[in-house]
């Protein structure tokens, strides 16, 4: 039962990748605005900037891994375990 759970919060493709990096980032520019209340000025600004290059490197990253797990499985199709 723990195993078709933990299989909802996996990526499976770009597609959920992109909504993941949406999600993600809607909630970057929410809290971006709020440090622009709560730090007036460049302050506010240069944390804003954090928490939106935040969610442009976490969104990379992900999109990295779902390109790397489809080209293992690629390879894994072509090349058969245990066989070099």
């Amino acid at each position: 039962m723990l195993r078709k759970l933990g299989r909802l919060f996996v990526i499976k493709n770009r597609f959920e990748a992109f909504a993941v990096i949406y999600a993600l980032a809607l909630g970057g520019t929410e809290r971006g605005a709020h440090y622009l209340t709560q730090y007036p000025g460049f302050p506010g600004k240069l944390l804003f900037v954090a928490a939106s290059l935040a969610v442009l490197m976490a969104g990379a990253k992900i999109l990295d891994a779902t390109r790397y797990e489809r080209e293992a499985k690629i390879a894994a199709l072509i090349r058969p375990a245990g066989k070099i």
